[in-house]
């Protein structure tokens, strides 16, 4: 029984240590997905996203 216990603490630690890093990752690989705009056309897509007609000029 001891051995269960250890081998279930072994794979919690293992998954405690993973998860941050997969998770950082993936946060990574996103950022690095981005694109970058100049602030005129950053407003222009965000206008143009709400679908709401009296924000346009």
């Amino acid at each position: 029984m001891p051995a269960a216990s250890g081998l279930f603490v072994l794979v919690f630690l293992g998954l405690a240590l993973a998860a941050p890093l997969l998770l950082y990752a993936l946060v990574r690989s996103e950022r690095d997905r981005r694109v970058e705009t100049d602030r005129e056309t950053a407003e222009r897509l965000a206008r143009r996203d709400t679908g709401d007609d009296r924000r346009t000029r």
